[in-house]
């Protein structure tokens, strides 16, 4: 009964963490992006382009809790901004329509793109907006829905973690009106919007699928259910020699050189090591302006005590009297995760 009570509580706990993490994480997406599309704007564009309505835009898509929800903000937001927008998913190399707006009754679902069509080669090529004539897009999408009132067309790539997991393509429609460079902020927006709610689900997924056991597992790369996830190399599961060996490099974190574990106190450290780990990624994942600044002035403990502090706690709470508190792993994650394996960014206060 008081395991069900403990399990209850930590679970209220995280969901209370994360959504208070939600407004700043809204703010960082906005920022970047503009930050990031800044250079290509030039300052005519820049000035075509209305703040209010692109921030209220950019708002409708982080208001989405899934991936149908913030692609339909998507789709809903490239109507301020062309006469018709359509969106296709790409998967195994094929871009098949998903949804589109501006189209009348005709509907652009399921239809598969020309891949070696000119805007769309370029598009999937540079993973960057690719603008030209319309006669340079599918000819059979032209024919099918009908060319627009002027010869301006862009595709957009949606471009989560290296990988183009979508295209957006635009064009004037009937209403004389395009613009490339809010369309670009838009899908950036979307595409860093799409990260942040993957990995919000994959903490909750951990808490929940093992509350008495945290196993670490890396944020899906690529929320579209059609696409494998690709995952970190740092982020796969610890091997079975992995106890071994940081039990040997104890020593270097102020701790007793002791025997390799076996058996049951085997499997203890790898638990207690992906906790330590999952402490550090929450650790990352939600101060990602303060982790930079504190790598460059190195001074990450100063900057970041009270949630190292905080993790530490639960961690010792959990393994602290276990037969894994000799291996220290929360300092050496510390170390290795937070500070890439140079103590000396976390500064002078930090003590091992």
């Amino acid at each position: 009964m008081a395991d069900n009570r403990v399990e209850e509580l930590v679970r209220s706990a995280v969901a209370q963490v994360l959504e208070r993490q939600m407004a700043s994480l809204r703010e960082s997406v906005v920022q970047e992006v503009l930050q990031q599309i800044q250079p290509a704007l030039g300052k005519n564009a820049q000035s075509t382009i209305s703040t209010a309505t692109l921030q209220k835009a950019i708002a409708a898509i982080q208001a989405g809790s899934s991936q149908r929800e913030i692609l339909r903000a998507l789709i809903e937001g490239t109507i301020l901004y062309s006469g018709r927008a359509a969106l296709f998913v790409v998967k195994n190399g094929i871009a098949s329509g998903w949804q589109g707006t501006g189209f009348g009754n005709s509907d652009v679902k399921d239809f598969a793109l020309d891949m070696n069509s000119g805007l769309v080669a370029n598009a999937m090529q540079s993973r960057s907006a690719a603008s030209g004539a319309v006669s340079t897009f599918d000819p059979a999408f032209c024919k099918k829905f009908g060319k627009p009132n002027g010869n301006a067309a862009v595709v957009l790539p949606l471009v989560l973690k290296d990988k183009v997991s979508a295209l957006v393509y635009a064009d004037e429609g009937d209403s004389n009106s395009l613009d490339a460079a809010a369309l670009d902020v838009l899908v950036r927006a979307t595409s860093a919007w799409l990260e942040v709610v993957s990995q919000r689900k994959q903490a909750h997924k951990d808490v929940a699928s093992e509350p008495q056991e945290v196993a670490h597992s890396a944020p899906a790369n690529d929320p579209f259910a059609a696409h494998a996830p690709l995952h970190s190399a740092n982020a796969q599961a610890v091997p079975a020699a992995a106890p071994a060996a940081a039990m040997s490099a104890a020593a270097g974190f102020g701790g007793a050189p002791v025997a390799a574990p076996s058996g049951e106190d085997a499997d203890l450290h790898r638990k207690a090591q992906r906790f330590a780990r999952l402490l550090m990624d929450e650790i990352k994942l939600y101060n990602q302006a303060k982790v930079g600044e504190g790598r460059k002035n190195r001074d990450l403990y100063d900057r970041l005590k009270e949630d190292i502090e905080k993790s530490r706690a639960t961690y010792q709470k959990r393994y602290g009297n276990t037969a894994a508190a000799s291996a220290d792993y929360f300092n050496q994650e510390l170390i290795r995760s937070l500070a890439e394996d140079d103590v000396s960014l976390l500064g002078s206060n930090f003590r091992r």
